[in-house]
């Protein structure tokens, strides 16, 4: 089969290899791809890949091969998953706890830009707690994260401030139900009850000193991928009783999240923004333009006929 293996190169970051058809674990289907899609944070694990990196998360295709020990979806069953890695290809191997079946109505593309994105998403608004009527900031809104947050948190009664570099990258978050988008955090009217951080830098500190009295800022990214300095001495200055939580989406199973995400997009719930779709031929491109922030959303690649 053929699968996509990292170069080393940041102008063609991927090529194609030969490679052997996955052996499933007992506990694992045997899945064929027909979309994948790529997450800016895995174009930085390309720049320099580790030894043996076989990338690619998020995945949806057709179960080939059922688990042989009987857990999961049959042989010619539809789904979604979430593997640990090795999705790039035209088979993977995924843990039955980790896949989702997808319903007729919902098609390859939208499923594959379901799990990381979707995942982190729930997860995310589920450390932040109730939401209904709480002011909520949230930075590096445009991407695949920040899509699926705004929609789910306007939902959940949240009333919801989005930053993005520009405001063609914030006029569907306006649409999925932001109040307001701004282009700098700065120019966020708080107080916030709820900051949601993803940008890292100089503007973290910012962010934080918009949260209300006994406040939450939550801490899930570093997308400018530059260090952050606080000063202590400035919480006595800003809000009173203000916590700072780090959080990572990881740990499976998952899928129970991906089941939810699929019944919130089946009925009309969610909609995952992709913003570029693509012949796997293209990834190396499309990874690029990903890695410099030139699609909004999720950007979804297919191999063979997928709808």
């Amino acid at each position: 089969m053929h699968r996509l293996i990292p170069t080393g190169d940041a102008a063609r970051p991927v090529e194609f290899a030969q490679d052997a058809q996955p052996v499933p674990a007992p506990d694992e289907a045997l899945i064929r791809v027909e979309a994948f899609a790529p997450n800016r944070g895995e174009t930085f694990l390309l720049e320099k890949p580790r030894p043996g990196l076989l990338p690619g998360k998020d995945v949806a295709g057709l179960v080939v091969q059922a688990a042989a020990d009987g857990s999961g979806p049959a042989a010619g069953t539809r789904v979604v998953g979430h593997p640990p890695e090795g999705g790039w290809a035209e088979y993977v191997a995924v843990p039955t706890h980790s896949l989702a079946v997808l319903p007729d109505e919902i098609g390859a593309l939208q499923a594959a830009a379901l799990p990381l994105a979707g995942i982190t998403a729930l997860r995310l608004l589920r450390t932040a707690g109730v939401l209904m009527g709480r002011r909520v900031l949230l930075t590096g809104a445009s991407g695949g994260v920040g899509h699926y947050v705004t929609e789910l948190a306007a939902a959940a009664g949240a009333e919801v401030t989005a930053v993005t570099a520009t405001p063609e990258r914030g006029a569907r978050l306006q649409e999925l139900g932001a109040v307001a988008v701004v282009q700098n955090v700065a120019d966020a009217q708080g107080p916030f009850d709820v900051v949601l951080e993803s940008t890292g830098g100089g503007g973290l500190p910012v962010a934080l000193a918009k949260l209300a009295a006994a406040g939450t800022l939550i801490w899930f990214g570093q997308a400018s991928r530059t260090s952050v300095t606080l000063d202590f001495f400035d919480f006595f200055a800003g809000p009173e009783n203000a916590a700072i939580r780090h959080f990572h989406y990881a740990g499976a199973p998952y899928g129970h999240d991906l089941a939810t995400l699929v019944r919130l997009v089946a009925r009309g719930r969610l909609h995952p923004e992709i913003g570029r779709t693509a012949a796997w031929s293209q990834t190396a491109e499309v990874l690029v333009d990903l890695r410099e922030r030139r699609i909004r959303g999720k950007a979804v690649l297919t191999i063979g006929g997928a709808r």
